[in-house]
């Protein structure tokens, strides 16, 4: 069995390569057919409906996982991004910050938390999250894009 859910979990995620992400959803529903709390199934599965534009149903996905994984980091950067993208930043910001608290240094986490503070209106935060999440990796493009736009929006008022 456990050969079968490994041959369905690289098949789904060949079929995201290749942008089938309906196929990917169905070999995801496969594995979770026989392991419901398959995690890795189940935060891939979250991805794909939250890329295809179902916030909320990859959110209870996402809430599943830490039902069982509360420290999920995937779980957690995940379900805040779709957070953030339903505009409910302050919600956003507490799955950032439960990150933060395990990984103080963790790039992706800084960086959201600084989109979400910014779009709440707090540019100067912001920029020093955008910052912080660049001392941690200096090429994390989606950090020194938002800082630019950032530091150009400041400049403009």
């Amino acid at each position: 069995m456990q050969n079968k859910i490994s041959s369905l979990l690289n098949n789904a995620a060949e079929l995201c390569e290749d942008e089938k992400y309906i196929d990917a959803l169905k070999c995801y529903d496969n594995i979770l057919q026989f392991e419901p709390d398959n995690i890795k199934a189940n935060i891939d599965k979250g991805v794909i409906l939250q890329n295809l534009g179902f916030l909320n149903r990859a959110i209870q996905i996402y809430e599943k996982v830490l039902i069982s994984e509360p420290e999920n980091l995937d779980a957690l950067i995940n379900m805040g991004s779709a957070l953030h993208t339903l505009e409910k930043y302050t919600e956003a910001i507490y799955c950032y910050n439960i990150v933060l608290r395990m990984n103080k240094k963790h790039a992706m986490a800084l960086a959201y938390k600084g989109l979400s503070v910014g779009e709440m209106g707090n540019i100067t935060m912001a920029i020093k999250y955008f910052k912080k999440a660049l001392s941690v990796d200096c090429n994390y493009d989606l950090a020194k894009i938002s800082l630019n736009t950032a530091k150009s929006i400041t400049h403009f008022k």
